[in-house]
């Protein structure tokens, strides 16, 4: 029995056709995906422009703990000012409902934390500045 069904991903709609196996017989010719027609895009919901962030002071030695992919922080165990040990715990992220601990790059005194706690990041954001 074959059935239709619409998926959506990344803001793509496809129309699948998906075959029901039984007693363990594989289909004699894999399902096809088709691109569906495409509907009308919803109009954007207003968002708030993210505050600006100042931008991190170079300073000899200065590290940074940047988020290696996109997540939630669920907590940011440093604050301005702290001495922090290489190794040492400063922001856990939620990623793939995993939580990764990121660490200091270097020994150092955290200059400035750029996100708060709840906040989504991407790849490559600058989460703390250590110098």
């Amino acid at each position: 029995m074959i059935k239709k069904f619409n998926v959506k991903v990344n803001g793509n709609s496809y129309e699948v056709e998906v075959e029901e196996i039984k007693d363990g017989v594989q289909p004699v010719a894999p399902a096809v995906q088709r691109p569906a027609a495409a509907p009308a895009p919803a109009p954007a919901a207003p968002t708030a422009a993210p505050a600006p962030k100042a931008a991190p002071v170079a300073v000899s030695g200065a590290g940074t703990v940047a988020a290696p992919m996109p997540g939630t922080v669920l907590d940011i165990m440093v604050k301005e000012g702290d001495v922090v040990k290489s190794g040492q715990v400063c922001v856990i992220l939620e990623a793939m409902k995993m939580e990764n601990e990121l660490p200091a790059p270097c020994d150092g005194t955290v200059k400035s934390v750029n996100v708060t706690k709840g906040a989504s990041v991407n790849t490559a954001d600058v989460l703390v500045v250590i110098g």
